[in-house]
């Protein structure tokens, strides 16, 4: 089975991205390209940088979740998911989620992975004989727009985190 949400990537390195927050603001970008899939608007990078207390060395997802509930106060459920079936009856339900690759901070320096440490959009997944594909959006470089990117969850497993950001209004 496959699914693939109709979603429009941001750019964490487009002109509307304060030049300082460029290099860490995979973070805000992915939880503003998220509410702007639900909402049809997305919230300023630079404001949304500093309210989610995203640093140099960029978000952790305790703040992305605390901080983005108060933003967005009762008209999100946000919150850390750990099973791989809740994920996908998520994208199946058509809420994409916020995932974060961390190699330093789950103590697996050495393992290798799609990204060391970055925040994307989650849009999708495909289901293969050994494996599943999630399908993201890694949040473009300095010099392209965000591409779709299949990514083996067998090869990322254990430095993936997956944070749920779906209006209540439509859950059930």
């Amino acid at each position: 089975m496959k699914v693939l949400l109709p979603f429009q990537a941001m750019n964490q390195y487009a002109e509307h991205v304060p030049l300082a927050y460029r290099a860490s603001a995979c973070g805000p970008v992915t939880a503003a390209s998220i509410l702007r899939y639900h909402e049809g608007v997305a919230p300023g990078i630079g404001p949304l940088y500093k309210m989610l207390g995203t640093t140099p060395i960029g978000l952790s997802a305790f703040c992305l979740i605390r901080r983005l509930k108060k933003l967005t106060g009762p008209r999100y459920d946000i919150k850390r998911i750990r099973s791989i079936e809740h994920i996908k009856q998520q994208l199946d339900a058509g809420y994409p989620l916020a995932m974060k690759f961390d190699r330093y901070f789950s103590v697996r320096w050495r393992q290798k992975t799609t990204f060391a440490y970055h925040w994307v959009p989650l849009i999708g997944y495909e289901e293969t004989a050994d494996d599943l594909l999630l399908f993201i959006h890694d949040n473009g470089q300095k010099n392209r727009p965000s591409k779709l990117r299949a990514v083996s969850l067998r090869e990322n497993q254990g430095v993936l985190s997956f944070i749920q950001i779906s209006p209540v209004s439509k859950l059930k």
